[in-house]
């Protein structure tokens, strides 16, 4: 255990590579600053979320409120974009280890999305470690050594892509450091290191320090980062509107606030992102205790889907009346070896996908692997000659409550209710690892997708859901079949990798989680603990 020489700072994790050049005194100093200012705010509205959800758990739908109708009505834009940020078509995100920010920045992608947050398994090592890594990419001295092969990775001499961070949500908190004896939020200890380390050498190569915020669900989240920002740029003496902040719209409730919520960040501002996977999580959070929401099989629930159709348009809508990206979502697939036929109907999902999202009026998209970029990149060439289309005029369409909350159509299989109980512990198992981005069945599966497939279940047999041949949902098939997807998962990796794993705590949080008597907030949370004392 290391004391930290601040008052009322105390560093419980170990010693880690990058612990001394990260964390000093100076930088502590720094985090510690924003703690005392904003967590008391951060509580305050996780507990607002939770009274939020009471009363969506008691018959309320979300809906535009009444009382910021001026906001949305209003004739306003947010601020001026940096050159770096006009170009956005094709943006690759991925976790904070060093071979893939090497990768990423490699790319050709535009931007290079480095992801504390559900790419990555919040490890002390892993948080501490990838703050060295960005601070080694952004003065572009950062080289990765593979340690078999001894193939030496480093960044090219230009073509580089933009670096964007996302921070962790408002709601993890790190534990191995705390602040006047309370855990640190993990959101203001991953922004505050990135930005007290990178800010100022950002600036001198002619970028700047750029975000994107998870799971926000209300207008208010989005003011309490943008008084993080001005914050911590008047501390370090950085020019108030430095930041540049894109906001992922995925979780129900902040769809039904993007304009709010640009309002809010208006001078930090660098627009919304349709997170696609975390809005179908969120949308059966949101609506848990109502029966009527059920989903069919989660490959089903596309980006066709009425509400899925409804939530886009209106972020592209919202985004362009206010002067800024409307950025679409991800494309998870990854290229599959030695099957051409299956490689090519996959990418031929990415082209139509992409294209689609350009046709739509996106200035930009995601991808899950570098393999991806030029498809996407060939769909937005073909529909977007600009830089942008936030100036291209398009059909407004109005986008009703009811609209964003239409139930998406299907049919429930017992192939989709395995898929999700194997996806979901094989993905679990990988997070309680330290690693929180991992290729699946041929996509790549980060803790969005995870909690897709535990809410999902959790959602048909809270109901009592029925499969197609009849059969009901219930705790009873679902501990069946997760016996029988364990022997399964064994069978694919093999004893050694079996009994050597962490597949019996997986399978039993998954069991717990989906068992659950409210579906709980955030699979993260319940599977914290376990990492804090195997992965120090």
């Amino acid at each position: 255990m290391n004391a930290a020489p601040l008052a009322g700072v105390e560093l419980r994790g170990p010693q880690v590579t990058g612990s001394l050049e990260i964390l000093t005194d100076d930088a502590l100093a720094f985090v510690a600053q924003l703690v005392r200012s904003f967590r008391p705010r951060i509580h305050t509205l996780l507990d607002a979320r939770r009274e939020q959800q009471a009363r969506f758990d008691a018959g309320k739908l979300p809906a535009f409120a009444d009382d910021t109708l001026a906001i949305r009505q209003g004739d306003w834009r947010v601020g001026p974009l940096p050159d770096a940020l006009l170009d956005r078509r094709v943006e690759i995100t991925g976790p904070v280890d060093r071979k893939m920010i090497i990768n990423a920045l490699n790319s050709g992608a535009r931007v290079f999305m480095a992801d504390f947050e559900d790419s990555s398994s919040p490890t002390w090592a892993n948080m501490v470690g990838g703050q060295l890594h960005l601070r080694d990419a952004v003065r572009r001295t950062i080289s990765y050594t593979h340690p078999k092969t001894g193939k030496t990775y480093r960044l090219n001499a230009d073509n580089l892509a933009v670096l964007m961070v996302r921070p962790r949500g408002l709601h993890l908190s790190e534990a191995h450091l705390l602040v006047d004896g309370a855990p640190v939020p993990g959101s203001l200890f991953d922004f505050g290191l990135y930005f007290f380390h990178n800010a100022q050498a950002l600036l001198e190569r002619g970028h700047g320090p750029y975000f994107y915020l998870p799971k926000l669900e209300s207008h208010h989240e989005a003011a309490m980062w943008n008084d993080v920002f001005v914050a911590a740029q008047q501390a370090l003496g950085i020019a108030v509107g430095t930041i540049k902040a894109t906001v992922l719209i995925e979780t129900l409730p902040a769809a039904f606030q993007m304009d709010e919520i640009l309002y809010a960040l208006r001078g930090h501002s660098a627009g919304l992102n349709c997170g696609r996977w975390d809005y179908i999580f969120s949308y059966i959070k949101t609506t848990r205790s109502h029966a009527q929401f059920l989903l069919p099989d989660r490959g089903q629930v596309g980006m066709t889907q009425p509400f899925m159709r409804a939530y886009t348009t209106l972020a592209v809508q919202t985004c362009h009346r206010r002067g800024v990206h409307a950025m679409g979502g991800m494309a998870a697939q990854i290229p599959i070896k030695g099957d051409p036929a299956a490689n090519a109907a996959a990418f031929a999902k990415v082209r139509i996908d992409k294209a689609r999202e350009a046709a739509d009026g996106h200035d930009g998209t995601w991808v899950a692997h570098p393999g991806l970029i030029e498809t996407a990149m060939q769909a937005f060439h073909e529909k977007m000659p600009g830089a942008n289309q936030i100036d291209r005029a398009s059909e407004a369409v109005r986008i009703t409550d009811a609209a964003l909350l239409t139930i998406p159509t299907g049919t429930r299989t017992e192939a989709g209710l395995r898929q999700n109980i194997n996806v979901g512990v094989l993905y679990i198992e990988s997070w309680l690892r330290g690693k929180g981005c991992v290729p699946l069945y041929n996509l790549m599966e980060d803790a969005a997708t995870a909690e897709i497939s535990r809410a999902q279940v959790w959602q048909w047999v809270r109901h009592g859901a029925a499969l197609d041949d009849g059969r009901v949902i219930s705790a009873a098939l679902v501990a069946q079949m997760l016996d029988e997807e364990l022997t399964t998962i064994r069978g694919l990796f093999g004893d050694k990798r079996f009994e050597t794993g962490r597949f019996p705590e997986a399978s039993r949080l998954f069991s717990e989680l989906v068992q659950a008597e409210t579906c709980p907030d955030f699979l993260t949370l319940a599977a914290y603990p376990l990492i804090q004392t195997t992965h120090p």
